[in-house]
């Protein structure tokens, strides 16, 4: 069998030991590969000089016809600099296929950008370019902007932590003045003040092409928001704009508002983290009145109290396009809560609502639940890490009774029991629509996993004290059960019996397909179990084994049972004990498995010829995702086809 290697390769952080044990291996696979990705963990061994060597030339190569459908180059971290951007930039003038260019994090000069710059003038091929903390500031801004003015192919720009600051703001808003393909642009954490934004604000002004502007973690301010805002009043193309993290506050959020009345054009924006108040969250909501574009608003880390989330109601009641609002973090209470609830009730459009850490205890959860039996369009509602406990949660499970739409909710992190989980589960035999529920992290045991899957697609109980009986609940359930399909139990202390009991109903179940056991303790015995129920279930795409103290048995029984298995497509065995011998084991196991596609097995005690056995094995499989760490600062990640990397 030929090795498949169809579309990309990557070598992170290739330190000696894997270089030397798998040098053959990459070679072979380097000569194959579409994209490769170079990845350094800061030391410049013989073997990724090596490899940089040949990616230089493969780039600049037009007669090797096994790089003639290169589209990524990586090149994040590699200490380029001044002489070696020149060599690459040579490379980019003749290059007609790589269209996304990662450059990041080098020591680039203003020689090397000089180059670059001169070089994507004439380059018609990069779409994407990414630039992020290479020290560019405002001098090498200037030289950014001049492809703004001459590239014609450039659609995606990224210089975020750059620290362009004000002038460098002003050279890229002359460019965007004369750009006609450039959509998105990311000036993140670019020191970016008031002044920087009102240049960019005139560039938008002209700009008739540019759909999403990220300006999150700068400092522009209430000003610099004022500006932002005029510049909305005339724009015509963009869509997303993300201020995240810039000190905006009540003024500001006024100035945005008037520009959100008169713009029709803005479906998202984003506002978390800034210094809004009661008052800015009032204008804001005088503007969904009379808006009719934004479909996305993030408020969340901005006003704290009712006041706020009593100003969003009164706009959602009146509002018929916003379909996401986001205020997580304001701690609206239950007074919050319930004027939201009121606005469900009279909303005709909202689909997602996220009320995350908001403080809201039992008589919030209570006005929600009845807001939800009138509601017809949530379908997400979003309340983990509140105060909600058993009584709340019956509400709810009353609410649900009546709800014809919700399709998600998020309860984890809440002081949910027994008692509540067993009210869902009663209200879930008459809801027929709830496909996910979250119910990690709450003090839910045995006792209150018991039918809790009964009419659900998704059921995440992760980080509760399930156990082996609460598995053995969850397990009877499956016999019967055919919706669900993913099932999140993740540290819920279970042991081999309890996996035991799982396993023999994977036997026979035709609709689980993601099966999460992560940080239990079923052991080589647990592991077993189920691999012998790999060997007859055939919906199981997904399985996570990461931290189960499993080793080389455990390891010679999935090898066997991934022999058999012709549906599992991901494997995750890290943070475990296998070894040399048990790679050995997969490895044979992977050459007679024609389906799994990812396999992880970082964190565990693999060597070099653990490694040369599952290298070998890997290019002659199906798997196109390995992850597999040598030691802390021996990783490597080889992407698609295969891919060895980093956690």
């Amino acid at each position: 069998m030929q090795a498949n290697l169809e579309t990309s390769i990557s070598f992170n952080g290739i330190w000696w030991i894997p270089y030397e044990s798998l040098r053959g291996v990459f070679l072979e696979a380097n000569e194959n590969s579409r994209n490769i990705y170079l990845f350094n963990s800061g030391q410049f061994n013989e073997g990724f000089k090596s490899f940089r060597y040949i990616k230089f030339k493969a780039i600049n190569n037009h007669s090797n016809q096994s790089f003639q459908t290169l589209t990524t180059l990586d090149l994040v971290r590699k200490e380029i600099g001044d002489v070696a951007a020149q060599n690459l930039a040579d490379a980019l003038r003749h290059n007609r296929t790589v269209t996304v260019l990662y450059l990041g994090e080098n020591s680039i000069g203003n020689v090397g950008v000089q180059h670059l710059v001169d070089a994507l003038r004439h380059n018609t091929a990069l779409t994407t370019l990414h630039l992020k903390y290479d020290e560019i500031a405002d001098v090498r801004a200037q030289y950014v902007a001049d492809i703004l003015r001459h590239n014609t192919t450039l659609t995606t720009l990224n210089l975020h932590g750059n620290e362009i600051g004000d002038v460098g703001a002003q050279h890229l808003a002359a460019g965007l003045r004369h750009n006609t393909t450039l959509t998105t642009l990311n000036l993140s954490n670019n020191g970016i003040e008031n002044v920087g934004a009102q240049s960019l604000a005139h560039g938008l002004r002209h700009n008739t092409i540019l759909t999403t502007l990220n300006l999150c973690e700068n400092r522009i301010e209430d000003v610099g928001a004022q500006h932002l805002a005029i510049g909305l009043r005339h724009n015509i193309a963009l869509t997303t704009l993300d201020l995240r993290q810039n000190r905006i506050a009540d003024i500001g959020a006024q100035h945005l508002a008037a520009g959100l009345r008169h713009n029709t054009k803005l479906t998202t924006l984003d506002l978390e983290h800034n210094l809004i108040g009661h008052v800015g969250a009032r204008h804001l909501a005088d503007a969904l009145q009379h808006n009719t574009a934004l479909i996305t608003l993030n408020l969340s880390r901005n006003f704290t109290g009712y006041a706020g989330a009593q100003h969003m109601a009164v706009g959602l009641r009146h509002n018929k396009t916003l379909t996401t609002l986001n205020i997580w973090g304001n701690e609206i209470g239950d007074v919050g809560g319930q004027h939201l609830a009121d606005a469900l009730q009279h909303n005709t459009a909202l689909i997602t609502l996220d009320l995350d850490s908001n403080s809201i205890g039992d008589v919030g959860a209570q006005h929600l639940a009845d807001g939800l039996q009138h509601n017809r369009t949530l379908t997400t509602l979003d309340l983990r890490e509140n105060r909600i406990g058993d009584v709340g949660t019956q509400h709810l499970a009353v609410g649900l009774r009546y709800n014809t739409t919700l399709t998600t909710l998020n309860l984890s992190y809440n002081r949910i029991g027994n008692v509540g989980a067993q009210s869902l589960a009663h209200g879930l035999r008459y809801n027929t629509i709830l496909t996910t529920l979250v119910l990690a992290r709450n003090g839910i045991e045995d006792v209150g996993a018991q039918h809790l899957a009964d009419a659900l697609t998704t059921l995440d109980l992760g980080g509760d004290r399930i156990g082996d009986v609460g598995a053995q609940h969850l397990a009877d359930g499956l016999q019967h059960n055919t919706t669900l399909t993913t099932l999140d139990l993740g540290g819920c202390e279970i042991r081999d019996v309890g996996a035991q009991h799982l396993a023999a109903r994977l036997r026979h179940n035709t609709t689980l397909n993601i099966l999460n056991l992560r940080y239990n303790i079923i052991g080589d015995v647990g592991v077993q179990h189920i691999a012998n129920a790999l060997r007859h279930n055939t919906t199981l795409t997904a399985l996570d084994l990461h931290g189960n103290g499993i080793g080389d048995v455990a390891a010679e029984h999935l090898a066997d049972g991934l022999r058999h298995n012709t549906a599992l497509t991901t494997l995750d065995l890290g943070d475990n004990t296998i070894g040399d011998v048990g790679a050995q084991h997969l490895a044979d196991g992977l050459r007679h498995n024609t389906t799994l596609t990812t396999l992880h097995l970082g964190d565990n005690g693999v060597g070099d010829v653990g490694a040369q056995h599952l290298a070998y094995a890997l290019l002659h499989s199906t798997v196109t995702v390995f992850i597999y760490v040598m030691s802390l600062l021996t990783l490597i990640h080889l992407d698609t086809h295969l891919t060895l990397s980093p956690i």
